[in-house]
């Protein structure tokens, strides 16, 4: 849903268009390295060059207590999250750098803070945010710049998994919200946020930020451009260990 939202606004701002996905026009599995080659093959062929880059698939995986998970479905978070993710930049990146320049947008949100029961997901959303800010520095020669939104809450097909998987594995409370969030009972982003602070980030109001992790919810997103100094040069909206000092302490 976020993917199909992002491509929308992307093409009412007059760019062109490559959506892909398992079942689309463009069919891709981002977790194999043939496919996602093949999909960036068709790019070069059909556009000669690469902009932009979005990296929307995502799943939440296994559900459950770590203890009675299955040790093989548990990876399958981290092979479309982080590993499709992963796969999917290094394809594009001769054709971004063939563009002179380029944007890439991840996807990371549940990955700035402990998620039980969802350890899969976590893991693997958490992972692409030390991706998304070792490549930032990778990229900086190149004028390529990747941050990832955290889109908050969107009632998906994510979504669903939650509920199928049940409150013995989700857990009660998110369980309970996740029907409250379907049902349209509970307040629940729209993709529509995500898809706005993707064309920010695909714009040249957003040049000079890279390497950050930007809610599409909470972050007042619009003003960057008056705080552009301030971003640039802190580790505000970062991923990062909290020291003894940063909280007053001396030991």
């Amino acid at each position: 849903m976020i993917g199909k939202t992002i491509a929308e606004f992307f093409e009412r701002e007059g760019c062109d268009v490559i959506t892909a996905s398992r079942s689309g026009a463009y069919p891709v599995d981002v977790t194999n390295q043939e496919s996602v080659k093949g999909l960036m093959g068709l790019v070069e062929k059909k556009f000669g060059a690469l902009d932009i880059l979005v990296t929307a698939a995502g799943i939440y995986g296994e559900i459950g207590s770590l203890e009675k998970c299955d040790a093989e479905k548990w990876l399958d978070a981290i092979k479309v999250n982080l590993y499709g993710t992963m796969l999917s930049i290094k394809y594009a990146l001769p054709l971004l750098k063939k563009g002179g320049k380029g944007k890439i947008i991840a996807f990371a949100g549940g990955g700035d803070g402990p998620l039980p029961n969802f350890t899969s997901y976590a893991s693997s959303k958490g992972g692409v945010l030390r991706l998304v800010e070792s490549l930032a520095e990778e990229l900086l020669p190149y004028g390529i710049e990747i941050n990832a939104i955290s889109p908050g809450l969107v009632n998906s097909g994510i979504t669903r998994d939650l509920i199928k998987a049940g409150p013995e594995h989700a857990g009660k409370e998110k369980y309970e919200a996740a029907l409250k969030e379907a049902s349209g009972e509970s307040k629940t982003t729209s993709p529509e946020k995500a898809a706005e602070l993707a064309v920010f980030l695909a714009s040249e109001k957003s040049n000079g930020i890279t390497g950050k992790n930007i809610s599409a919810v909470w972050d007042k997103w619009r003003e960057f451009p008056d705080h552009l100094h301030d971003i640039k040069k802190s580790d505000i909206y970062n991923y990062r260990r909290i020291r003894p000092e940063d909280r007053g302490y001396d030991w």
